[in-house]
C-alpha cells in the first residue's frame, strides 16, 4: 500500500500541470497524484478521492500548490510529532487557525505577495485550515460533508466535524507554494457557504475560518465584504504574477530543498 496519495480537484490542467503536478514527490513518482474532475463541489470531489484511494495518508491540494524537494519527508517528520502526543490524529493542516485565533504556517501566497503564518515550534491544535493542503488520516474515519455545496470553509468544516467526533487537528511547519490568483472580493459562492456553515455549525459559533469569523450574526461577513471590496486596489499592487514558476518561489522562500541533509 503506498503510505500516501495527493488528491486535487481540477477545472484547469494548465495550472495543475504548472504548479502541483511539478512537485518533485509527484513528477518524480514517488507519491501518486488523484484528480477529481467535474465535480459539483469540493467536498463531493474528495469524498470521490477517498473512495477511489486507499493510502492511508491522503493529502488534499489545491491545483496551484507546489510542494518542494523534500516535503513528502518532512510531512512525515511533522506525522511522527503529532503520534508522539496524539496517535488518534485526525487532521494536519499546512496553513490553520489556532484554538487562540493565530495564523499557523508558513507558506508562501502569491495572492499576498508573501509568506503567511508564523512558524510553531511544535505542531499546534487548530479550529480551521486554508482549504490549500488538508492532511486526512484514513482511519479517523472523517470525512468531507457531501451536502456542503461550493468550494470555501471545508477547511473549517471539517475541522469541526473533527472535533465534534472528539478528534483533533493540528498545523506544522510545512512550507510549500500557493501560487494562487488574486480575487478582488468574497464571490456569492463564499457567502453562500458561509450561510451554509452559520446554519449547521449554530451550536457551536463562533468559528474562525482563515479569511472571516463565522459568527451567528453574520456581521463578520458584512465586515470583510466591505474590507475586501475598499482593499481591492491596496492588495492588487501586493499580488505577485501567477507565471512565476513555484520553484523559484520555493528558492526565494529558501524552501528549494527541504530535505533533511540540505539544512545541516
Amino acid at each position: 500500500m503506498t503510505e500516501f496519495t495527493v488528491a486535487v480537484a481540477c477545472n484547469s490542467n494548465a495550472i495543475l500541470d504548472a504548479n502541483l503536478l511539478r512537485s518533485p514527490m509527484i513528477a518524480g513518482g514517488d507519491v501518486p497524484c488523484h484528480v477529481e474532475v467535474g465535480a459539483p463541489s469540493a467536498s463531493i470531489a474528495y469524498n470521490h478521492a477517498l473512495d477511489a484511494t486507499t493510502a492511508p495518508i491522503v493529502i488534499f491540494a489545491h491545483q496551484d500548490v507546489y510542494f518542494p524537494l523534500g516535503w513528502e519527508g518532512l510531512l512525515r517528520q511533522r506525522i511522527a510529532e503529532i503520534a508522539a502526543i496524539d496517535p488518534n490524529w485526525a487532521l494536519i493542516g499546512a496553513f490553520g487557525v489556532g484554538l487562540d485565533a493565530s495564523h499557523i504556517g508558513p507558506v508562501w501566497s502569491s495572492s499576498l505577495g508573501m509568506i503567511v503564518g508564523r512558524v510553531p515550534m511544535a505542531p499546534v491544535k487548530v479550529q480551521s485550515f486554508d482549504e490549500m493542503v488538508i492532511i486526512l488520516r484514513r482511519d479517523s474515519r472523517v470525512r468531507f460533508d457531501g451536502a456542503l455545496s461550493g468550494w470555501h470553509l471545508y477547511g473549517t468544516d471539517i475541522v469541526t466535524t473533527a472535533r465534534q467526533m472528539g478528534l483533533n487537528a493540528y498545523a506544522g511547519a510545512l512550507p510549500c507554494i500557493h501560487n494562487d490568483q488574486f480575487h478582488p472580493a468574497l464571490d456569492g459562492n463564499f457567502q453562500s457557504c458561509y450561510r451554509a456553515m452559520q446554519r449547521k455549525w449554530a451550536k457551536v459559533l463562533p468559528l474562525r475560518s482563515p479569511i472571516v469569523k463565522v459568527s451567528r450574526s453574520g456581521l463578520h461577513l458584512y465586515r470583510a465584504l466591505y474590507h475586501t471590496r475598499i482593499s481591492a486596489g491596496f492588495r492588487v499592487e501586493m499580488a505577485v504574477e501567477t507565471a512565476i514558476s513555484p520553484e523559484d518561489f520555493a528558492r526565494r522562500c529558501g524552501w528549494a530543498d527541504l530535505r533533511p541533509c540540505a539544512t545541516g
